[in-house]
């Protein structure tokens, strides 16, 4: 696990759970925009996934990604400062599982883009999951340019040797049974401030599942921001300084609601 110290004096400490494929090395412009924004920032990399594990093919499980993320919260939260979540694809999906099933410890919650519903399956897959052997790989074909329209990005991360799009049928199987489980789910979250965004222009995922599951949840603070034509990663996107901008002031006014000094 990371840590980055705020610049000056900190008011709160943010969590971040990448999504699926990835790793946190993604995350460093978001990271440097919290740390100049006053806040320490607490991340890792998901098992199976980054530099350290070497993997290439996925067949982590999901209960693995979910005590990975409580113990990252639980490290957190020894700063004694108000927390934040931040969750983003596969990631955000994680964090709706957590809380959905306990009561987090945090001031709020950042959710984008999560996994509820694909539209970007891989190829030849549909009616066949069930039929395929556990080990067997898939490729989900992920590439940059189905998440973001950033040039910049696609030259920096297009040879990503530490980004792989292929898993096994199993992983699969239990990404889709955790996705159904969380749309079907029928008790509220622990009312916590939660600001949900989407991208208007996502290829990856079906974002009207995103805005059902939150509109069901009876919070009394929430916040639904699609943004126009922004793609899945929107922290990775052309306009993510307003993107950022938007978060903070989310972050912002909770921690004002809560009795701090902004």
């Amino acid at each position: 696990m990371w840590k980055w110290e705020a610049e000056g004096q900190p008011k709160a400490v943010v969590v971040i759970v990448h999504s699926a494929y990835e790793h946190h090395r993604r995350y460093a412009w978001l990271i440097q925009k919290l740390r100049n924004g006053g806040f320490h920032v607490v991340t890792t990399d998901l098992p199976g996934h980054g530099a350290e594990s070497g993997r290439k093919t996925h067949d982590e499980s999901f209960a693995s990604y979910i005590e990975h993320v409580k113990k990252l919260i639980e490290v957190a939260l020894q700063d004694n400062l108000p927390l934040f979540v931040v969750g983003h694809g596969l990631g955000a999906t994680l964090v709706m599982d957590i809380l959905q099933k306990e009561k987090l410890e945090c001031a709020g919650v950042i959710l984008s883009s999560p996994w509820l519903a694909l539209s970007h399956q891989p190829p030849r897959l549909s009616g066949m999951l069930t039929k395929l052997s556990s080990s067997m790989k898939v490729k989900h074909d992920v590439t940059i340019e189905l998440l973001t329209r950033n040039y910049d990005m696609y030259v920096e991360f297009q040879n990503d040797r530490h980004y792989s799009s292929t898993v096994v049928a199993s992983w699969y199987r239990e990404l889709q049974a955790m996705m159904k489980s969380i749309n079907i789910h029928e008790d509220t979250i622990f009312n916590v401030p939660v600001l949900l965004q989407t991208g208007g222009n996502d290829k990856l995922t079906e974002t009207a599942f995103a805005k059902k599951w939150l509109l069901k949840q009876q919070l009394t603070e929430f916040q639904y921001k699609q943004w126009k034509h922004l793609y899945h990663d929107l922290y990775q996107e052309p306009e993510r300084e307003e993107v950022y901008l938007y978060t903070e002031s989310f972050m912002n006014n909770v921690l004002r609601s809560l009795g701090y000094i902004v």
